[in-house]
């Protein structure tokens, strides 16, 4: 999935998804068109009756290069900022309530942990040119992005024994015996798997979502540098 890939991706990398089943603000932004047009800022896309600004772009690539070493393409990010918007529109529709501060503040503390000193953190945020609101703001968005697929999608997740017990046959415990590492026993594993099937499943249920409904959206994309 190409949002959701970097969302599910990044938040497992930080151990969020284990401990739970931007914009202008700290959680996600819902300003009207107008007022985020008052800022001095350009346009990187229409979407809609709305916009997506350049700063947008610039912040989500800064942490793209935090957490992956680089940056995808900008038209990759307009993509992912569009399928965010998507997520907003959907989730502010059924009143789903943003993360809480103590969430963002976990996710940040888990998402720092990563990088083995508070001194090797500051180097790559300064390397990637992201502060520390940025990156609250981007965990934000990301977390709230992941708990509406989750509200959405999860109920039709079904994973059945014989799923979990072929994952452990042909995935999980191979990988294992090529590291040379003890491969527990399936019970011992059984809820973790059945986790991973889901969230695989939701996964793939909110990609054919995403790329439904992002095809039956007006997007222009503007060109970068052309000062609109």
């Amino acid at each position: 999935m190409r949002r959701a890939t970097l969302t599910i991706g990044t938040l497992c990398w930080l151990g969020v998804i284990g401990a739970m089943p931007a914009h202008a603000q700290t959680t996600p932004h819902s300003a009207p068109t107008a007022a985020r047009e008052e800022t001095i800022d350009g346009v990187a896309a229409r979407i809609e009756d709305d916009v997506i600004l350049e700063s947008e772009v610039r912040e989500l690539s800064s942490f793209q290069t935090l957490v992956e070493g680089q940056a995808k393409p900008r038209s990759e990010i307009i993509r992912e900022l569009a399928d965010q918007w998507i997520v907003r529109g959907e989730a502010t529709a059924v009143k789903n309530p943003p993360p809480s501060a103590a969430e963002v503040d976990i996710a940040y503390q888990q998402f720092m942990k990563q990088f083995g000193s508070p001194e090797e953190f500051q180097k790559r945020c300064d390397t990637a040119g992201i502060t520390e609101a940025a990156i609250r703001r981007e965990l934000a968005q990301q977390l709230y992005v992941l708990h509406f697929l989750d509200y959405r999608f999860r109920a039709a997740a079904q994973v059945d024994d014989k799923q979990v017990e072929k994952y452990y046959d042909e995935e999980f415990a191979p990988q294992l015996k090529a590291r040379g590492e003890k491969v527990p026993s399936l019970e011992e594993v059984e809820d973790t798997i059945r986790e991973v099937l889901i969230q695989r499943a939701i996964d793939e249920r909110s990609t054919k979502w995403l790329d439904d409904t992002r095809d039956r959206l007006k997007i222009d994309i503007v060109p970068q540098g052309s000062g609109s």
